[in-house]
């Protein structure tokens, strides 16, 4: 990326971040009016402690009521400073906190609009990653900016006023030299904008190796592959080590440039203050006061420093959430789709093509025609195109060519989700979510009863285990599944599919991780679940589907055969040759 395409990327960012800072105008300008108050206040202490000094200073005497006067007025200041200092904070803190939420919520809808595609083409640690933690260097960035930014530029034009009221000609000195600070600060920011981005990416590429290791430790262990895991590991963490180092050293260069041209701006206050003493034009206490304006004034140079070092990796985060937030949704339902009703189970697949990549043909002049009622198997060797079917039929993913077409109207005319809701599915990758065992088994039903719960989950022979869990049905299932296991599961999975009483039916490797025994079972309530439901059935276990109406052979994405069981196996084809290898 060229120079100016970051600096275009970044000035991209730092809009949008500022349009997300539209709704909360009132909070911003309240906050601006607290830092005025501490900035103010703050640089009241020192006049009145210049004063106390110099009632002190007279040969002989000392200025009691004038004394008393600067200590109250000094008091007066700090708790002053005080009170704007925690309202400030905690107004600030707010404001950040209600940004950072909405922006979180609108990543979390976003992913549920996005295209299948997306998810299936990136890491899912990286999409956590910036949903989570780049969110979270985004606020701190945000607090850092709303508490120290506005208070430190007010300090500074603030303290030059004072200074410039106390003596001009030693304000000029303050003056000369404070160009060096600004220059120093956006020497290095422009430069460190790159790395921070960087390690965000890293960032997430981490997270993402973590949560596929974590999840296959049992593999690992099973293969001795711990090492090969640990290779891997060490090789991404060092890219991010490498990023991280280099943002770092950017950062870490900030506070010692900023010290030392500050203690140039001191020694330059010290130096012409004490001649201007000598001269008369300023007094001890006057000296004093212009000592700590210039510690106050070149504070804010190392607050903003740290602030503009926090906001480079803050960008770099927003960038990459904002760039998750442009990813293009999943298409709209076209003008005019219509809601899915009574539906019959007719579905027809016209000459239909399609592929992940384009260059990567997968399936190709595909045709069937499915009555309703009927129970169709599809077979075939892995990566046929089988599960890329069930896809087509969801409208996951749309073809490329062709049609379906479901009662005789196109699968584009209909409304997705009216589509979706007339599939009953259960898939061979199980999915249970944190929430009690009803509310998961109620998650396509969601007026379902308790009595109908019941009713699904005994029809799905998963009733017996559910009791035995310490609540029963209202047993919580943790995040990790670690509370049942993966046949447990499927159950639930298909008892749900039960319970959602669609009229037509997926089944996709629906009893894969169920023992011998259970699967007999589940195959006779699947038998009277299927009883008048367009069904589709894909299976490995060709023995699960001798019974289907229409067997679908499948080979490199094409139908090479249709027919019943006894007739492929008559025909001595390509059926025949899978079933005859699996039970010869």
């Amino acid at each position: 990326m060229s120079t100016g395409e970051k600096s275009t990327s970044t000035d991209g960012t730092i809009r949008r971040t500022i349009a997300q800072l539209r709704p909360h105008i009132p909070g911003l300008v309240g906050s601006l009016a607290l830092a005025a108050a501490v900035v103010v206040s703050t640089l009241l202490v020192p006049v009145y402690s210049g004063d106390a000094v110099d009632c002190v200073m007279g040969e002989g005497s000392v200025d009691m009521t004038g004394l008393v006067s600067a200590l109250r007025g000094l008091a007066a200041a700090v708790v002053v400073t005080m009170a704007s200092q925690w309202l400030l904070t905690a107004l600030t803190n707010r404001i950040a906190a209600s940004i950072v939420r909405d922006m979180r919520r609108d990543a979390f809808a976003k992913l549920q609009v996005l295209p299948l595609s997306y998810i299936d083409s990136h890491r899912h640690g990286d999409i956590v990653n910036r949903v989570v933690t780049d969110i979270d260097q985004f606020s701190n960035g945000l607090t850092l900016t709303f508490q120290q930014l506005f208070s430190g530029v007010l300090t500074i034009v603030l303290t030059l006023v004072f200074m410039f009221k106390l003596n001009p000609a030693v304000t000029l000195v303050v003056i000369c030299v404070t160009p060096v600070s600004i220059f120093t600060a956006k020497f290095i920011a422009t430069r460190g904008y790159a790395h921070f981005h960087e390690q965000s990416v890293r960032r997430g590429e981490l997270t993402g190796a973590v949560e596929e290791y974590v999840g296959g430790i049992p593999v690992l262990e099973t293969f001795d592959a711990q090492d090969v895991a640990c290779g891997h590991f060490r090789e991404v963490d060092a890219r991010l080590s490498q990023a991280s180092f280099k943002a770092v050293f950017y950062s870490s260069l900030v506070n010692p440039t900023t010290r030392f041209v500050n203690a140039l701006v001191y020694a330059g206050v010290g130096i012409f203050g004490a001649f201007a003493a000598i001269a008369g034009s300023l007094t001890v206490g006057g000296l004093t006061a212009f000592l700590s304006y210039a510690n106050q004034y070149t504070k804010p140079f190392n607050d903003i420093s740290d602030v503009v070092t926090e906001l480079q990796n803050s960008f770099a985060c927003a960038a990459r959430l904002y760039a998750l937030l442009d990813e293009p949704e999943q298409a709209p339902d076209a003008p005019g789709a219509v809601e899915l009703s009574n539906v019959r189970g007719q579905v027809e697949l016209r000459d239909v093509a399609f592929s992940y990549t384009p260059d990567r043909p997968l399936i190709e002049h595909f045709s069937l025609s499915v009555r309703p009622g009927m129970r169709v198997a599809i077979v075939g060797p892995t990566g046929c195109g089988k599960s890329t079917m069930i896809n087509l039929l969801m409208r996951f993913y749309d073809v490329d060519a062709g049609q379906i077409l479901v009662d005789g109207r196109d699968v584009r005319d209909i409304t997705r989700a009216s589509l979706r809701a007339a599939y009953g599915m259960v898939l061979q990758e199980t999915w249970v979510k944190s929430a009690t065992v009803a509310d998961n088994l109620r998650l396509g039903a969601s007026d379902a009863t308790d009595e109908e719960v019941r009713q699904a989950a005994k029809a799905a022979f998963a009733h017996d285990f559910i009791m035995r869990l310490p609540h029963g049905y209202d047993t919580v299932l943790g995040g990790d599944q670690s509370s049942i296991s993966a046949g447990q599961r499927q159950l639930l999975c298909i008892a749900r599919a039960m319970l959602a009483n669609a009229p037509m039916l997926i089944l996709d490797e629906a009893t894969s991780n169920i023992d011998t025994r259970t699967e007999i079972l589940v195959q006779r309530a699947f038998e009277r679940l299927m009883e008048g439901r367009t069904s589709f059935v894909v299976a490995h276990r060709l023995s699960t589907i001798v019974g289907a109406d229409l067997i679908v052979t499948m080979r490199d994405g094409r139908i090479v055969e249709t027919g019943t069981h006894e007739q492929l196996l008559a025909a001595h084809g390509f059926y025949a040759s899978l079933y005859e290898s699996q039970f010869s």
